[in-house]
């Protein structure tokens, strides 16, 4: 599976180690691209995720705003109703950012 802005991969990673929920996928963090991800001030809290961490999705000089987002500290209830743990797994706004399977 892949995540990708115009014609760049910013993420790739086998289907099986992807996690999907609530219509996202999910990337494992070392299946993104170093470099295109930069911290954004945006706050949210899932009421059963806990805290994300949204980011900006940075593409040559191309800045897609709040174009990702993971959550670093998940609750232990919430891999528990995944399945797994997904700490700082990045999930894409597919408004910006194009999945591939």
């Amino acid at each position: 599976m892949k995540a990708v802005v115009g014609e760049t991969v910013v993420a790739e990673a086998a289907n099986e180690a992807v996690v999907r929920m609530e219509g996202n996928a999910y990337f494992p963090p070392d299946s993104v691209v170093a470099g295109v991800l930069l911290d954004s001030p945006t706050p949210y809290t899932c009421p059963w995720k806990g805290r994300a961490q949204y980011h900006d999705v940075l593409v040559g000089e191309t800045v897609l705003r709040d174009g990702a987002w993971s959550y670093p500290d998940i609750k232990e209830s919430a891999a528990a109703r995944v399945g797994r743990d997904f700490s700082g797994y990045v999930a894409f706004d597919g408004r910006q950012v194009r999945i591939e399977i």
